[in-house]
């Protein structure tokens, strides 16, 4: 007997006998989950193993003969996914759309699909191939070499090899000769094989509905099951299928559910080709690229099509069947067709020895929800159980949201103030109605109908599943409540019975702040329609609200979120002079940051908690406390105490929710931590809050898995949330352009879409000149413009263009080139639309400023100096710098030219010389620091005390800004207010 050796590759461990080795595969697989596989083969198949990480998987899809999808065993709710094609082999081609099979394409794939779906893999790259994006694999499942055993049945054919053949290549032409000479799979040379083997295959039904008699097939299989194999999900109660055995392609809706829509491109104009849906499963299309489109095809392209995002939850129903049906063997009934020849059926797959129901599934796991126009085709019994389990998922999760329209009513509009959208009269007194009679109280919803309405307002195009969305409507009735003056004490019955409460929807009406609508014949409506038009009555006949003849009363609300940080700063003192002040919450920024709305000064402001900080958007916990504050006080009264205004214009304070410290609330949760930095002497509760942090810290809160679950006494352990001393971003970046007051943009060295964007630019040949009336540019597109420097194209953004439509080639326009920041006038004929080609990502230019200093404005004295000095010292030479994000200001909103948008206030430094470009300008004299505020952060306060060196030099020789002098800034931030004693934590 041979020796027995022990071999170590990576994690890959081989236990060498004789010809054999049993290996055993140990490690984190690409899915993240920790796995051991144990195999037996021969000695010659284990070498390789170096190649690459084995990696274990699920096999989720099969293309074809040789073609796997493989998908990760993650934690994760959508897992990531492989294409890999068996290594070595070529299995025969299925047929595109109106082509044919190649010879015992479908019983190849038929093989490998009944051999492989649904089961646990393990896998390795063998090779690779240039500018493919598929990988070659070994792959196994247990024991079994699935590439061997697809040869040994003679279902694929060995490629050959070009230079040094391999011992697994040998030992697969050797099971190739073998099933050769058996006449096996595509060796079988019987008389009729080959043609046998070819399917027939009718037109699809696929996008053209004409191909299939859908009510024939209806009425010829009415509640009998027809065997299928599902090809591809377009989202979770879609499917495309194979009806067996006539090889019908066709599209089936499943009966009674609807689940979110996975998006798609929307069409706005007409377009130069149709969109063909495709064949290939799960939507992988190998058709043969067509012709590079002209510049005139290009122009009218651009324009054509509209992305349109999944809904929420889309991808998860998406998967959620793939994972169950894809590729599988399934039953369908027919249940009806559509007035669009669309098949409606239940389907049922297999789950060990019982069928189950797929939109039961859906229903129960919530990724779909019950629709009445398609379970009215299903029996009572089936309509019963889809109601029955949709009722049990809403239970399983009773904090979950639901939007309810009122039924068969209209109110006044409120307006959107960023788009300058002023509330319609009387729509204030409506919701603040609902407000005050509703949040808080328990209510009675009786949802009565939906519709579909469009998702942008004037689209002519018929509204199709992804670009419309589906509202609710009902009555809502109140339960708990006295006596209303405006609606009857004894409402009379009705057809649908007494009613539960006081009708909210018969409320507004009666008080006149909303109208009953008059509805057509055949149109749904609500339940207590007669009670509504009876209110709408007296209210007319009453004069009130909006049927008054008076005027109606006005209110001008100052949106203090939409305007500088300056105006905010100058409401303070009307914020400070009363103390505590009513305030409500009209919505929750994050779970320490709030939009409050202040009765008293007429105002809407930005509002944080002082000293409490809640983990930052994308951070672990973030979402659990948005979710406690939206319970706990959106669109509540409350009371607030203003302490300061920050730079960005946020308010610091603290709110109260029912003479409750909300605070407390979320420390008490472990949602949040105290700031260390800030000073407790002038935050009321002070005691209170660190009592909070402390009891969460010592609870752990292990249950709810929060922020102090891993908390050890005398360590600060984090959990991935925020830190008090949080380790600062750095990226490197490059200088594009400078503007005054020290702002300048930049952009990221690492960012691999830099190269890529330009790559896609370069290879465009834009010669012709746009024709006019075909492409007009309006304020806020994206589109190509010709920089009047080098000729180049580039990405811009139209900042400003003429009036109406575009008369003449020399129309002029000003541009904002979104990937280096510069902004310049162009003419008509220097634009063109966005090519197709090129990437419609976020602008790569980043708006960044020198942190901690204050830098004159060109329009300032020694702002053209400061500007200038800034140039020289990052312009004057390709150079690269360290950006170092002290802090983040994203009051500028979107970005709407040069100057505007998102902000980092940033440390740059230079890397070759170790210095900073914000301790450069004020050791020139052209920036000065900040005013330091009283109760600073530490970190904060060690970089001011480091860069005061460099203020103090200049200042002493004199340089630029302190040539004549010490300066005093005019507008420097308000004072804040001094500390106040405190007794008991309470001011």
């Amino acid at each position: 007997m041979s020796p027995l050796v022990y071999v170590t590759v990576g994690r890959y461990y081989v236990l060498q006998c004789s010809n054999y080795v049993l290996g055993c595969n140990s490690g984190v697989s690409f899915d993240g989950g920790f796995y051991v596989s144990l195999f037996c083969r021969s000695l010659v198949m284990a070498q390789p193993a170096a190649k690459s990480q084995w990696l274990r998987g699920k096999v989720k899809a099969v293309l074809s003969g040789d073609t796997l999808v493989i998908m990760g065993m993650t934690k994760a709710e959508i897992p990531p996914e492989k294409t890999v094609v068996l290594a070595h082999l070529s299995a025969p081609r299925l047929a595109r759309r109106g082509g044919q099979d190649d010879p015992f394409a479908w019983d190849s794939r038929e093989f490998l699909r009944k051999l492989c779906i649904g089961k646990d893999v393990v896998f390795r790259t063998e090779y690779t191939i240039p500018n493919f994006s598929r990988e070659f694999c070994s792959v196994f499942i247990g024991t079994t070499n699935v590439g061997n055993e697809v040869v040994t049945h003679g279902w694929a054919k060995v490629k050959e090899v070009k230079g040094e053949v391999t011992p697994e290549h040998t030992e697969l032409l050797r099971l190739e000769e073998q099933a050769r000479q058996q006449g096996l799979g595509l060796w079988d040379r019987s008389p009729g094989s080959v043609d046998a083997a070819i399917r027939n295959l009718p037109p699809s039904a696929v996008g053209d509905p004409s191909n299939l008699d859908a009510m024939g097939l209806l009425a010829a299989n009415k509640g009998k099951p027809l065997e299928a194999v599902v090809e591809q999900v377009r989202d979770g109660s879609s499917l495309r299928v194979y009806l067996l055995p006539e090889f019908q392609f066709v599209q089936v809706f499943v009966a009674g559910i609807q689940a979110p829509s996975m998006g798609r491109k929307t069409t706005q104009e007409s377009t130069i080709a149709s969109d063909i849906p495709s064949d290939e499963p799960n939507g992988d299309s190998n058709a043969e690229p067509r012709g590079p489109l002209t510049s005139a095809q290009r122009i009218a392209a651009s324009s054509t099509f509209n992305e349109v995002s999944p809904d929420a939850f889309g991808r998860e129903a998406k998967h959620f069947t793939e994972i169950r049906v894809l590729n599988r063997d399934v039953r369908i009934v027919l249940e009806g067709v559509d007035k669009f020849s669309n098949l409606i059926g239940s389907v049922y797959y297999a789950d060990g020895e019982s069928p189950k129901d797929l939109a039961l599934e859906l229903i129960e796991n919530g990724y779909a929800k019950y629709v009445e126009w398609s379970a009215s085709m299903m029996e009572e019994e089936a309509r019963r159980k889809l109601k029955a389990a949709e009722l049990q998922a809403k239970k399983d999760n009773p904090a979950a949201e639901r939007r309810v329209n009122l039924s068969s009513i209209r109110c006044p509009k409120l307006g959107n103030p960023r788009r300058d959208e002023k509330p319609a009269p009387y729509a204030r007194e409506a919701r603040e109605l609902l407000r005050t009679r509703l949040i808080g109280n328990q209510v009675q919803v009786s949802m009565e109908y939906s519709r579909k309405v469009p998702l942008a307002d004037g689209s002519t195009a018929p509204a199709g599943p992804a670009d419309s969305r589906v509202m609710g409507f009902g009555s809502v009735f109140l339960l708990s409540q006295g006596k209303e003056k405006d609606v009857p004490s004894t409402t009379p019955s009705t057809a649908v019975g007494q009613q539960p409460g006081v009708n909210v929807a018969e409320l507004i009406i009666a008080r006149g702040l909303g109208t009953v609508i008059r509805h057509r014949d055949f149109e749904e409506r609500s339940n207590y329609y007669d009670n509504l038009l009876a209110a709408e009555s007296r209210a007319t006949a009453g004069r009130k609200g909006i049927h008054s003849a008076k005027d109606p009363p006005s209110m001008h609300v100052t949106d203090l979120l939409t305007t500088s940080a300056k105006k905010a700063k100058d409401f303070l003192p009307f914020l400070q002079r009363n103390r505590r002040m009513t305030a409500v919450v009209e919505y929750v920024l994050s779970g320490h940051r709030f939009k409050l709305f202040v009765p008293k000064e007429t105002c809407s402001i930005a509002f944080s908690l002082s000293g409490v900080r809640c983990p930052g958007r994308d951070e672990p916990y973030s979402n659990d406390a948005i979710s406690l504050m939206r319970r706990k006080i959106m669109q509540r009264d409350v009371e607030i105490e203003v302490e300061t205004v920050d730079r960005t214009g946020t308010f610091l304070g603290t709110l109260w929710e029912s003479k409750t410290n909300v605070g407390i609330i979320l420390l008490e949760a472990g949602l949040a931590r105290l700031q260390t930095g800030f000073g407790a002497d002038r935050i009321p509760d002070a005691h209170l809050l660190a009592q909070a942090e402390q009891s969460a810290k010592k609870q752990k809160l292990k249950a709810r898995a929060l922020i102090w679950e891993n908390y050890v006494e005398g360590e600060e352990v984090s959990n991935g949330a925020t830190n008090d001393k949080k380790q600062k971003e750095e990226f490197k970046a490059a200088v594009t352009e400078v503007l005054g007051g020290g702002k300048f943009y930049v952009q990221a060295v690492e960012d691999q879409k830099v190269a890529s964007i330009q790559q896609q630019l370069a290879s465009l040949n834009l010669k012709e000149a746009p024709v006019i009336g075909a492409f007009n540019p309006k304020k806020g597109d994206i589109v190509l413009a010709q920089f009047s420097a080098d000729n180049s194209w580039n990405r811009a953004m139209v900042v400003t263009g003429p009036r109406g439509a575009v008369q003449s080639a020399k129309d002029k326009f000003e541009v904002f080139y979104i990937d280096y920041g510069n902004q310049e006038t162009v003419t008509y004929s220097q634009l063109r639309p966005l090519d197709p080609s090129v990437s419609s990502a976020p602008g790569l230019a980043q708006l960044c400023q020198l942190a901690y200093l204050k830098v004159p404005t060109l329009e300032e004295d020694y702002g053209q100096e400061a500007a200038m000095y800034l140039s020289e010292n990052t312009l004057s030479e390709p150079k690269t710098f360290k950006a170092v994000i002290e802090e983040r200001d994203t009051s500028g909103g979107k970005v709407k030219g040069q100057g505007t948008g998102n902000l980092l206030l940033v440390t740059l430094i230079d890397e070759e010389s170790d210095t900073s470009i914000n301790a450069v300008m004020l050791k020139g004299g052209v920036a000065r620091l900040e005013k330091r505020r009283r109760w600073e952060p530490k970190d904060r306060q060690q970089m001011l005390d480091e860069l005061e060196k460099y203020q103090a030099e200049a200042r002493t020789k004199r340089l630029g800004m302190w040539e004549y002098g010490d300066i005093e800034s005019d507008d420097d931030e308000n004072p804040l207010p001094s500390a106040k004693k405190t007794g008991a934590g309470k001011r």
